[in-house]
């Protein structure tokens, strides 16, 4: 605690990652949400700017909200870094990030504990380099079928993600994707639609979901990110028991991803009403267009309510 008994804060943002400025977005939100509650007193540090260990250290700070998006903010390797040196912090625990963050593991892990996701395989860049996968890259629309999606396996924020609707596609598509990550999530594109399912405190509690319309017809990095480019309708207009069980689906990618405090599960709904996993996000955007906001509104909570509830259940966990 601060001399005046205040809480003291370290929002991290910024970092080195592709998303950097999505995520300083997120943190400055996050900082003014909670400026406007008693009992918090709130730095940014930017990991990218300052030494963040000693930085931390000198500002005797109770905990850190975790606004780093991408690579070393999600990916495991700055929770272990903050469990190493003793400060608690918000959201989920080292090895489950690294689970989540990774999408070849986190849909090995929903698919061993029954969640629904769309088929997929991976092609990995050393398979490709050293193993002659080359050769396989005919194999994958037999297995996964089209459309497809291409995802990075480790990025975010739709960064390098492409849309293939043929298959002379794939390779072009494939290789932009392993220019973000090592491996590559190509999996049978569900058509339908797009929800976010918002989840956050302790006890979790599930927020109305987010239906997502982009006006591009691809929910990719501009869309998400350009004010206007989509359209949003929270709570979305989904049929009450559809919207149930995407609910059940998001509560059981939670539990079998080992996540905490915060997380945002995005899911497609197929025109046969059945909720399909997509990705789960262990650090969701906090900016003037993210979704776990808008859910969070949709329920009733303003902004500084959502972040007052992240930072709480950091602070419970804080050595006394």
């Amino acid at each position: 605690m601060s001399a005046r008994g205040a809480s003291r804060i370290a929002v991290l943002a910024g970092g080195r990652s592709p998303e950097r400025d999505v995520s300083l977005r997120s943190g400055h939100r996050v900082a003014g949400a909670l400026a406007e509650l008693p009992g918090y007193d709130t730095v940014i540090l930017d990991p990218a700017d300052v030494p963040l260990v000693e930085a931390i250290s000198a500002g005797s700070f109770d905990a850190c909200y975790l606004a780093l998006h991408g690579k070393e903010g999600e990916d495991g390797t700055l929770q272990r870094l903050l469990d190493l040196i003793g400060i608690a912090y918000t959201g989920t625990a080292g090895f489950a990030c690294e689970v989540a963050f990774d999408k070849v593991l986190a849909k090995d892990a929903l698919f061993s504990a029954g969640v629904r996701t769309p088929e997929w395989v991976v092609v990995e860049a050393a398979a490709l380099r050293d193993l002659g996968a080359g050769a396989a890259l005919e194999q994958v629309a037999d297995r996964v079928g089209l459309p497809a999606v291409v995802k990075p396996a480790r990025s975010g924020s739709a960064l390098g993600v492409a849309f293939v609707e043929r298959e002379s596609d794939l390779a072009t598509a494939i290789m932009g994707a392993l220019s973000y990550s090592e491996a590559v999530v190509v999996e049978r594109k569900i058509e339908g639609t797009e929800v976010a399912a918002g989840i956050v405190g302790s006890p979790a509690e599930a927020l109305p979901l987010v239906e997502i319309e982009p006006k591009s017809g691809v929910y990719d990095y501009a869309s998400r990110y350009t004010a206007g480019a989509t359209e949003y309708f929270a709570p979305a207009r989904v049929d009450p028991e559809v919207a149930g069980l995407v609910a059940v689906e998001a509560a059981r990618s939670m539990e079998a991803l080992g996540l905490r405090d915060v997380a945002r599960v995005d899911l497609m709904i197929d025109r046969a009403g059945t909720p399909w996993v997509l990705e789960v996000n262990v650090s969701p955007g906090m900016t003037e267009t993210s979704l776990l906001p808008m859910a969070a509104k949709a329920a009733g909570h303003a902004l500084s309510d959502l972040c007052d509830r992240v930072i709480r259940a950091a602070l419970d966990r804080a050595p006394n």
